[in-house]
């Protein structure tokens, strides 16, 4: 652990000015307020904020910052308050305390819940000020260096599953490649104890084997740089156990078939030098088509910039070469930090793009199990790169399809978003994207997200954005039913409902809005006795609780509401424009629309029935027809060519059984109304090639 005077010469190191009793007075504070507690290791607890401030020295980061890391965990763990922070030193340290620490009142939550809201809060104090992710990362970096300390085989996983899941991705999202390799090693190490072992034994086999062949390959390579006039440094490295893991689950190999276990940076004097030094590593050894990238004209979105080749060196040995700067190597091992030492006077950026999407996807999941499955698909970073037609770029995650690229471009655009053309091409938006290509959203202002969309998505942010989308117009359009069945229910009360009626009963309901109330009556939440109790108090006395209640003689349209949303078309009956149709309301679910005549509505007996009618020029949806035909050639093209004829497209097509010379077949297929749907039928029973044809 550092000594009080030890992380005050480091600071001073680097910034001579920095106000050495502040420090001083920070390290008395935590020293103080975490006093005899311990951690599981047995040591002082103090000694936990004292190792993150040293980490934050290493990257040279400002007094606020080394302050922040100091001080993160008294509000959570002491008596502290974020307003005593902030009288001892000042706002800026508080606001930054203030975002690392979690929420106490989450503490009671389920363990996901838990973990997504100190997620929404660490990520939306993330979003002012970066850095209090440099000081989250440190902070779990040191916990995992000591996790082995914790007794509970239980907790140390969940803490290495959160630590790989959440926080390396973000590590390696803002560049800080050194904590990433360490917290995934570290990790790994809990998770996959058998495997992390197995890998590391193979290694140190090689390693015995090896007689020095890494450090060879290594001068070979500087010498032969040396000679074209390059100044250079060169240096190898085995993969770490994870990596190896990694790639061989990935490429499903096994480790003997992972050839390119040895990596060599090499670090040039500037820019030029690095392309220089490819082109004769090129023509030094033979180059394995396919696997260079060039990371410096096109850097990641982290700011990672190196190129990276493979190469067949002697004895067909297949080795990783990475060329970059000695500042890019800087920037590439420590990210964003790297950027901060205090002598620079920079200040971080919250505005980054990744992390504004990360913002977005906070604001629109609707629990905590989306803000998990969401903010993890956003931090995963296995990239594509697409640009517009005008040539901007986006990366995107591999799999991503034209919608995750319009929400990407912008949320208005995916809301927009009516079709694509990729390369030029008129593309389905379920297409995968790949390397390169050109992407052109075709928008609609009228057009809005499907919830069918959510099936080929792979964005956390598009992801969310659908999710949110759908849930507004499902409960928009649930308002739209209940406000109709207000209207009947305000029926029934003796008086005249007007506005102020409305608020008043709302507010007696201990709702916010009016529209609240129509979506809890649409979704059958309330009651219509306890509407019409908020609405004139007393007006329901001496009504027995099982009254039934007269519905008004005029049905309810659906007209202009999405199946699928606001309502449900039951899968029993099939019910099409022109059908007399009734609604089933059970409380919390969408109402699921039957044909008058179906079997199935006896098992809603004691639902809450609503009188339903499709509104003038309804057209739009799903017969389903049972058709048997004569089992010979060129009868099934026959049945589809009448589909065809009457301009009716099958949806599906399942064959039912065959019953020699017979065969029968289930079919979907989309019709304007009944009559539509009759006109079909008609025509297929007048077909040689059909015996039978009914609508299910």
């Amino acid at each position: 652990m550092l000594r009080q005077y030890e992380l005050v010469e480091k600071v001073l190191e680097y910034d001579p000015d920095a106000d050495e009793a502040m420090l001083n007075r920070a390290y008395v504070y935590t020293v103080q307020k975490h006093g005899t507690q311990k951690r599981a290791s047995g040591d002082p607890y103090f000694s936990h904020p004292v190792e993150v401030a040293g980490l934050m020295t290493d990257l040279k980061l400002d007094m606020a910052t080394i302050i922040t890391a100091l001080l993160h965990d008294t509000v959570e763990d002491t008596l502290a308050t974020i307003e005593d922070i902030e009288a001892h030193f000042g706002p800026e340290v508080a606001r930054l305390v203030d975002g690392v620490t979690k929420l106490s009142k989450i503490e009671a939550m389920p363990e996901n819940e838990r973990a997504a809201e100190n997620l929404r809060k660490f990520l939306l104090a993330m979003s002012e000020d970066i850095r209090v992710l440099l000081v989250k990362l440190a902070d779990r970096l040191h916990n995992m260096r000591t996790l082995h300390f914790i007794k509970s085989p239980e907790k140390r996983q969940r803490i290495a599953r959160e630590t790989m899941d959440i926080y390396a991705p973000l590590a390696e999202r803002v560049g800080m490649y050194e904590y990433m390799h360490e917290m995934q090693a570290l990790a790994f190490c809990e998770l996959e104890p058998e495997a992390h072992a197995t890998i590391a034994n193979r290694l140190d086999q090689l390693r015995s084997q090896d007689g020095g062949q890494v450090d060879a390959i290594a001068l070979t390579m500087k010498q032969r740089l040396a000679e074209a006039g390059l100044k250079v440094e060169v240096y190898g490295r085995e993969k770490h156990p994870f990596s190896i893991w990694h790639k061989m689950a990935e490429r499903h190999v096994s480790f003997e078939q992972v050839t390119d276990i040895m990596a060599f940076r090499v670090l040039t004097e500037s820019e030029g030098d690095c392309y220089q030094a490819l082109g004769i590593l090129h023509t030094t050894w033979q180059f394995l088509p396919g696997r260079f990238k060039d990371y410096i004209s096109t850097p990641k979105s982290n700011g990672y910039r190196s190129l990276h080749t493979s190469l067949m060196y002697e004895n067909s040995m297949r080795v990783e070469v990475q060329i970059r700067t000695r500042e890019m190597h800087r920037t590439n091992e420590f990210g964003l930090a790297a950027h901060w030492a205090y002598k620079q006077g920079d200040r971080p950026d919250g505005e980054v793009g990744w992390l504004r999407d990360l913002i977005e996807i906070v604001d629109a999941s609707h629990d905590a199990e989306e803000l998990l499955e969401h903010t993890r698909m956003a931090i995963y970073q296995d990239r594509i790169f697409a640009f517009t037609p005008k040539g901007a770029l986006f990366q995107l995650p591999k799999g991503a399809t034209a919608v995750d690229f319009a929400f990407a471009v912008h949320t208005n655009l995916g809301m927009q978003t009516a079709g694509v053309k990729i390369n030029g091409r008129h593309m389905p938006l379920r297409t995968p994207l790949a390397n390169g290509d050109v992407v052109e959203i075709i928008k609609n202002p009228h057009a809005s997200p499907q919830l069918s969309w959510l099936s080929f998505v792979v964005t956390g942010k598009a992801r969310a954005a659908i999710r949110r989308a759908v849930r507004m117009k499902e409960r928009a359009e649930v308002a739209e039913i209940g406000s109709k069945l207000f209207d009947e229910i305000a029926a029934r009360v003796p008086a005249r409902i007007g506005k102020k009626a409305i608020r008043a009963a709302v507010e007696r309901l201990g709702m916010e809005e009016p529209d609240d109330l129509m979506y809890a009556i649409g979704a059958a939440k309330i009651a219509d006795r306890e509407v019409m109790e908020a609405l004139v108090p007393g007006c329901t006395a001496g009504i027995e609780e099982d009254e039934h209640w007269e519905r008004r003689e005029s049905a309810i349209s659906i007209r202009g509401l999405t199946p699928g949303v606001a309502f449900d078309l039951a899968p029993c009956c099939h019910p099409v424009p022109g059908d007399r149709i009734v609604g089933i309301r059970r409380k919390g679910e969408t109402v699921l629309v039957h044909a008058i005549d179906c079997l199935m509505l006896a098992s809603g007996v004691d639902s809450d029935w609503i009188d339903l009618a499709w509104g003038n020029q309804s057209s739009g949806a799903t017969g389903q027809l049972s058709v048997t035909i004569y089992d010979r050639l060129g009868t099934l093209a026959e049945m589809a060519g009448i589909f065809a004829q009457n301009k009716a497209n099958i949806i599906t097509l399942m064959q039912a059984h065959i019953d020699h010379p017979f065969v029968t077949y289930d079919v979907e297929v989309e019709v304007q109304d009944v009559g539509h749907l009759n006109r079909i039928v008609s025509a297929l029973r007048a077909s040689d090639a059909v015996a039978q044809a009914e609508r299910q």
